[in-house]
């Protein structure tokens, strides 16, 4: 490599060191406990509700390991029995087809009984309703409608849940019970997956803020960061997550957990920012770094990538996707954060360098020459690095714009600047000089 200055010596040294396959000291070599098989019980421990469900399913269809799907399904089998929605429980009885013995099979009395005492309490809720409305008690009413989103809720059946909080609207009275039905509008939207609801109630809610209420806050940031996420507008999402207080704690587990927080920010960050954002809105933020504390690989990732150690980085990022593929807001985005991040890689490993040897390079990057070179093809092609690859002698040389002819021409246009200014400065002068204004003036 030939460097741009006197500073490419140590680079080249560290960049040697980073990607050396047998080197005594290296620091990629740390354990790394997020590459181990997930701990179905830890991770279904973080959340609460509905979402601890879905989330054991997700696993459970997406996990090929035998065992560890089935404990999943186990785990999700317990987890509704202790709710009323008798329409997944049955859903976890058919994907657990007989494989967990007797004891996880179809209860049939349980549900006959969940769905006798359901008919009832809809029946007290409608009658105590009518009643409300007969009275025009507005905050009757409107309890009434949000008992009935929490019974919906409660029985699976999602878009009644959503309606019903939606109508309690019209007659909430104060801030505060505006802000109660667009979090409970958020949360159910969450569920569905109707993100664009999301994004309308996390607006309303910020709106009908009065006072500041640092857990709500940090909730709605977290809502609008999945939004964000799931439509693939990973720099406003890592915005949004990075601005998430620590005041959340555990407070939202029933939708994202902290160290949900730390990772789907961490990622969107590092295939989103610049080095000085990178910097200062992460590295430096105090208060993320309370989130990245609970998932020791993504700090250590996000650090990897900033000090420029990219074999560590990816081999970070690589222990951490089997984990990342299980999780239900992440999935659909795994693969394309980690293309931005590795490409954001390639890019400032060539950046302060003349030429660069692709051996030297495929090495740090644990990939071959040839694989290297189509990547770097790509990166070429979409103007992302300005260079041209010697594919005889496997190097890369970057093209770098010439300097002496930039300064001159940035001098002619100094002078072309000052000529107009100067020009315009007579003109004003000479028209003061003669009163012309003030002659056209009286003519009026």
């Amino acid at each position: 490599m030939d460097g741009d200055d006197e500073t490419s010596g140590p680079m080249i040294d560290e960049i040697y060191a980073n990607g050396g396959g047998d080197d005594g000291d290296q620091r990629s070599r740390r354990a790394i406990m997020s590459g181990d098989q997930l701990d179905v019980e830890a991770y279904a421990a973080l959340y609460s509700g509905r979402t601890k469900i879905m989330r054991l399913i997700f696993i459970a269809d997406k996990m090929n390991n035998a065992a560890t799907q089935l404990e999943a399904l186990r785990m999700a089998y317990d987890e509704i029995k202790k709710g009323e929605n008798t329409q997944l429980f049955r859903e976890v009885v058919q994907k657990i087809d007989g494989r967990l013995g007797a004891n996880y099979g179809m209860d049939t009395a349980w549900c006959d009984a969940v769905d006798r005492r359901a008919e009832q309490k809809k029946e007290k809720l409608e009658n105590e309703l009518n009643a409300y409305r007969t009275n025009l008690i507005k905050e009757s009413i409107r309890m009434g409608y949000n008992d009935f989103g929490d019974f919906y809720y409660a029985h699976g059946q999602l878009g009644e849940a959503f309606k019903s909080y939606v109508r309690t609207r019209d007659y909430c009275t104060t801030s505060k019970h505006i802000i109660h039905m667009c979090m409970s509008a958020i949360l159910v939207s969450i569920e569905m997956g109707q993100f664009p609801h999301v994004t309308s109630y996390v607006s309303k809610a910020e709106q009908a803020l009065d006072v500041h209420d640092a857990v709500i806050v940090a909730k709605l940031r977290c809502a609008a960061g999945l939004a964000n996420l799931e439509a693939k507008k990973y720099k406003l999402a890592a915005r949004k997550f990075l601005e998430t207080g620590p005041e959340l704690a555990s407070h939202y587990n029933d939708v994202i957990a902290p160290q949900d927080v730390a990772t789907y920010g961490g990622l969107c960050a590092l295939a989103t920012f610049d080095r000085v954002e990178l910097k200062s809105k992460v590295i430096d933020n105090s208060n993320f770094r309370n989130f990245l504390e609970l998932v020791p690989e993504v700090r250590e990732l996000i650090n990897d990538f900033y000090s420029s150690h990219y074999a560590s980085c990816l081999e970070y990022l690589g222990n951490l996707k089997a984990n990342l593929l299980l999780d239900i807001h992440l999935y659909d985005h795994v693969e394309t954060l980690y293309d931005q991040i590795r490409h954001k890689a390639l890019i400032q490993y060539t950046h302060p360098f003349v030429s660069v040897d692709l051996n030297m390079m495929a090495n740090a990057f644990k990939t071959t020459v040839a694989g290297l070179e189509k990547e770097l093809e790509a990166l070429i092609t979409d103007n992302q690095i300005q260079a041209r690859i010697d594919s005889h002698n496997k190097i890369l040389y970057a093209r770098h714009a010439d300097q002496r002819n930039a300064t001159f021409q940035r001098v002619l246009e100094t002078g072309r600047e000052f000529d107009r200014d100067v020009r315009s400065m007579l003109l004003r002068s000479n028209l003061i000089k003669h009163e012309y204004n003030l002659r056209a003036l009286r003519k009026l």
